[in-house]
């Protein structure tokens, strides 16, 4: 063979590969912040406990969802918490399954900026909505994975007095697929 047939073969091999990929590759289900970067800021920072933050909620995106989901669910958890068992910062279930954002600050329970029909529960912090983040200083990074759950249920039968784990327990029972992103906070 010579080199330009050689040559040939590669760019033909080349080229078969690249339309296949694009043919073949699949939506992920998935979750997006016009908010956040890599790490979260003064912005969602709680406002207590020793913080002195905005504790807005990020705005969140979210796309691809299986076609038999029927509602939604979002939670923020800090895994680096000292307590034994993390931190639950936000639990939102319940949101309808013709959704798929939440805009800034829809943690605001005051504000009434979630869906219709969207239950925000009791985080660890003891209150409703969101509850930023607040490590203990010098505590190092902490990270804040926020995740939304497709769900496989209209309701998940719960109210806004229930705790994380129980809300967690539900979760864990009704997911079809979940996406998350993480960002890091320190003080």
């Amino acid at each position: 063979m010579n080199i330009n047939m050689i040559t040939m073969k590669k760019l033909i091999l080349m080229v078969s590969l690249t339309i296949s990929t694009g043919l073949f590759a699949q939506k992920t289900f998935t979750l997006t912040s016009n908010d956040l970067g890599g790490e979260t800021t003064k912005t969602q920072e709680f406002n207590g406990f020793g913080c002195t933050g905005e504790n807005q909620s990020p705005q969140l995106f979210w796309e691809n969802a299986p076609e038999e989901t029927k509602s939604f669910a979002i939670t923020m958890y800090d895994p680096d918490a000292p307590t034994g068992s993390g931190f639950w910062h936000w639990v939102v279930f319940d949101i309808p399954a013709n959704v798929n954002e939440l805009v800034r600050n829809a943690g605001n329970v005051a504000l009434n900026l979630t869906p219709k029909g969207a239950i925000q529960s009791i985080t660890n912090y003891g209150i409703k909505g969101f509850g930023g983040p607040c490590p203990p200083e010098g505590h190092g990074f902490h990270q804040y994975i926020i995740t939304v759950y497709a769900l496989k249920t209209d309701t998940l039968g719960l109210d806004e007095n229930i705790n994380p784990a129980i809300v967690g327990f539900n979760l864990w029972n009704q997911t079809i697929a979940k996406a998350s992103i993480i960002a890091y906070y320190k003080r």
